[in-house]
């Protein structure tokens, strides 16, 4: 694959299983999170809540590639607490990382991009399979991806056809996101309540993201595709 990819949240689980098979396909691949990965090419500190720390990383993109061909963008937090005991400030961290980074991102990295209907360039926003069915105790986190495929839906229909924009919306992973610092035993077991009974691998979420990057993904936008195992059935 010859593009250009950005791919935030990078340093560990889905983040890091995309940017390494990008990068294992040919692409030309810069990583982001809160800490600048180890990567050999363009890497980036960045809050994603931060709108000048966003600005300064699609600053940096256009000034040594010139533009961009492909976003995935996997930054994001999670927070479990029954409503009465969540506070607000936990409520407005969740959504500026989860809602206003996916802006933000989104934003500058559209902003480098070059609509074309022949040969678009994509934008893959993860999301969550519990932007489609809930959970209770999680509701910081359901609106914030409710949210994000709020956007998605809305630039699909504003920049189709020359970028295509989905959202990949994850089952249970077995990433550093289910451990016990982020969800508790009980949900972990809950979790494993599905049809295939076991929790995907960040590699199974990268596969998706290289179909939709790739000459398959070529009639798909405005979409929120569900490697989950069966937990949410559409």
């Amino acid at each position: 694959m010859s593009a250009r990819v950005l791919v935030t949240g990078a340093a560990r689980g889905i983040g890091a299983a995309c940017a390494h098979a990008f990068a294992e396909g040919g692409a030309l691949v810069a990583v982001a999170d809160l800490a600048a990965p180890s990567w050999d090419g363009p890497a980036f500190a960045c809050d994603v809540a931060e709108e000048a720390a966003v600005a300064a990383m699609a600053g940096r993109l256009k000034a040594e590639w010139g533009g961009l061909d492909v976003l995935v963008h996997c930054a994001g937090i999670i927070h479990e607490a029954p409503l009465l005991d969540t506070p607000t400030e936990d409520f407005d961290r969740v959504i500026a990382v989860n809602l206003r980074g996916s802006f933000l991102v989104g934003r500058a990295a559209i902003g480098l991009m070059t609509p074309d209907p022949e040969n678009p360039p994509r934008v893959l926003m993860i999301a969550s399979d519990m932007a489609h069915c809930g959970r209770e105790t999680f509701s910081p986190y359901v609106a914030s991806k409710h949210g994000v495929l709020g956007l998605v839906r809305s630039w699909a229909k504003e920049f189709a056809p020359g970028i295509l924009v989905n959202a990949i919306c994850p089952g249970p992973i077995d990433t550093e996101m289910l451990g016990a610092t982020n969800m508790s035993a009980e949900w972990r077991a809950r979790e494993l309540a599905i049809p295939l009974a076991r929790f995907g691998q960040p590699e199974e979420v990268a596969a998706l993201a290289l179909f939709l990057a790739g000459e398959g993904g070529r009639f798909f936008t405005g979409q929120g595709i569900g490697p989950n195992g069966g937990s949410v059935m559409s």
